[in-house]
């Protein structure tokens, strides 16, 4: 396999309503896709980062200039350009996982598209297989609001919510939820660093309301006080920013740093990784669960195919396209009946952008 072109496209879709987390609020998806064109087949990808370096140290401008001018020359510079040696070519190049990501699964798709294989099947998951939903409730400007959406949602058929917190947002919205929907409703919270440590007796309050999971409440990389935090409260503490690799997942677990991981295959570099930490958390009995970073079509359907593995126990955020856009730049992902997403068929991602539909959200176009 050789390759041909690489372009990077950038695109602004709005989104349905603007969502809120700790860290800012989004009112559009503002990120880009890599599109790779080898003498085999084409393969797409979406970089899942923000324009601004908040979720994470990386952001749109920079990613662009790292896949450019650092991780592009060394895939190029392999005898074949195959997604499995494409991590080790990039390694030198110190994080940036997300730019990684893009990279590497931008040459699965291609590679697996030339072979007629499904990433499901390449990962080991089966393709048709029914993967149950989950949505992120951002923060809102009153209860009221709060409690419309998530009925919504319910309505919709969402089997598990999450509920964005920060302090001042987290007790009395739970509590709220919970009073109004009943504490059967599968729920947790994601904090995305909002806390420190000394807000324990604070967060050990969450105790009460039967929580499946607190995500990522401190500091970033804080696995001692992530774990400190775990042997003061009931609830399991969910790592999620914290994890960049199956070495981290392998750490935080053997620290007691956390009892379930979120798998991000962006934050992790890539799908390749992303199965990895499965298997780390498998072997040690934590299950793990796909998170979702607000992806369009292009970066939907391949994390189905990685939330579709055999430890992905709960349910992840791998929401319908409607959650967040009223017009996706593929076909619309939908809920069935029972709250479910099914994994694509096609080869590859299993799903292709609409030519009309994504050249009306892109905004420029830059061939690497």
């Amino acid at each position: 396999m050789k390759i041909e072109r690489v372009e990077l496209l950038h695109i602004a879709i709005p989104l349905v309503k603007p969502f809120r987390t700790s860290f800012g609020s989004m009112g559009s998806k503002d990120a880009f896709l890599l599109h790779v064109v080898t003498d085999e087949a084409e393969g797409w990808s979406e970089f899942a980062g923000d324009p601004d370096p908040l979720y994470c140290s990386e952001f749109i401008a920079g990613a662009e200039i790292v896949i450019r001018d650092f991780l592009l020359p060394r895939v190029k510079a392999l005898p074949e350009p195959r997604a499995a040696a494409a991590g080790a070519a990039m390694e030198p190049v110190k994080g940036n996982e997300l730019a990684k990501a893009a990279l590497e699964t931008a040459l699965l798709d291609a590679e697996l598209r030339a072979h007629n294989m499904p990433l499901a099947t390449y990962l080991g998951s089966a393709t048709g297989q029914r993967v149950p939903a989950g949505v992120s409730v951002g923060i809102k400007n009153s209860i009221p609001e709060l409690l419309d959406d998530v009925e919504e949602y319910l309505a919709e058929g969402y089997v598990r919510i999450k509920l964005k917190i920060e302090p001042g947002w987290d007790l009395e919205p739970l509590r709220a939820v919970r009073e109004r929907f009943g504490d059967a409703l599968p729920l947790q919270v994601d904090a995305n660093t909002a806390y420190t440590l000394a807000d324990a007796e604070h967060l050990r309050k969450l105790d009460e309301f039967g929580l499946l999971l607190i995500e990522e409440p401190l500091t970033e990389n804080d696995l001692r006080a992530h774990a400190q935090l775990q042997r003061r409260i009931t609830t399991p503490v969910c790592l999620d920013e914290s994890i960049h690799s199956a070495r981290d997942a392998a750490t935080a677990i053997a620290m007691e740093a956390c009892r379930i991981i979120n798998v991000k295959p962006a934050r992790v570099g890539g799908y390749l990784e992303a199965r990895r930490i499965h298997d780390v958390a498998v072997a040690n009995g934590v299950p793990v669960w796909c998170g979702g970073m607000l992806e369009t079509g292009i970066g939907r359907a391949p994390n189905l195919a990685l939330a579709a593995l055999p430890g992905f126990t709960l349910p992840g955020d791998t929401s319908a396209s409607s959650r967040y856009y009223a017009e996706d730049i593929t076909e619309p992902f939908v809920l069935d009946k029972d709250g479910c997403l099914t994994v694509p068929s096609g080869p590859g991602i299993g799903i292709d952008p609409l030519p009309d539909t994504l050249a009306r959200f892109t905004t420029a176009t830059h061939r690497l």
